[in-house]
């Protein structure tokens, strides 16, 4: 079974107000925390798409495919078409975000093993049986996924397919994303509620 992984890496963060994913977060950037996050060795292929030369670079360091996303404005689901497209071949592909500075390795790793025990569900991280991310899809949805517009992104297939949903149980930390600059103050603080 083929396994891909996105990591979706492009947006504008207008929120924040610069590039989070530069943001440090215990000395290392949210961006550097994500793809650590990454376990290589479940994956066939990785795909980071971004419209920042040093997240390129910084893809290419880990030896990920770097896909350059020309145009963030049209949104998530340009994002999720560019890195689906390049891994079409798979039968599954995880979409992780670049803003979860506590997703734990492990945890993705649990992820994909417990999709590789049911191939035909969607799998995600989830907390009290609240969804969160990062989200696996079987390349049964990829049709779907590529279908999306403007700044819908897998939760809009999610939604129409609840039934087919499975969750790997993770701390609600993990689940933690940092939209602004506050929100990454209270993680620093260790305030994550």
């Amino acid at each position: 079974m083929k396994l891909g992984c996105v990591v979706m890496a492009a947006g504008n963060a207008r929120r924040f107000g610069e590039n989070k994913l530069a943001a440090r977060f215990r000395g290392k950037s949210l961006i550097r925390r994500t793809l650590e996050a990454v376990p290589e060795d479940i994956f066939d292929a990785v795909a980071v798409v971004t419209q920042y030369p040093e997240i390129t670079e910084l893809a290419r360091e880990f030896a990920f495919i770097a896909i350059r996303n020309e145009h963030p404005d049209f949104g998530i689901s340009h994002t999720i078409q560019l890195g689906l497209t390049e891994l079409r071949d798979c039968d599954g592909v995880l979409f992780l975000v670049s803003d979860q500075p506590l997703l734990r390795r492990e945890s993705v790793t649990e992820l994909a093993e417990l999709w590789k025990r049911q191939p035909d569900k969607i799998a995600a991280l989830g907390h009290d049986g609240v969804r969160g991310n990062p989200c696996l899809f079987p390349a049964r949805f990829f049709p779907e996924l590529l279908e999306l517009r403007e700044d819908h992104g897998g939760n809009t297939v999610i939604r129409r397919h609840e039934e087919d949903l499975i969750l790997l149980e993770v701390d609600g930390a993990e689940l933690y994303d940092v939209d602004t600059v506050r929100a990454l103050e209270q993680l620093e603080q260790g305030d994550t509620k």
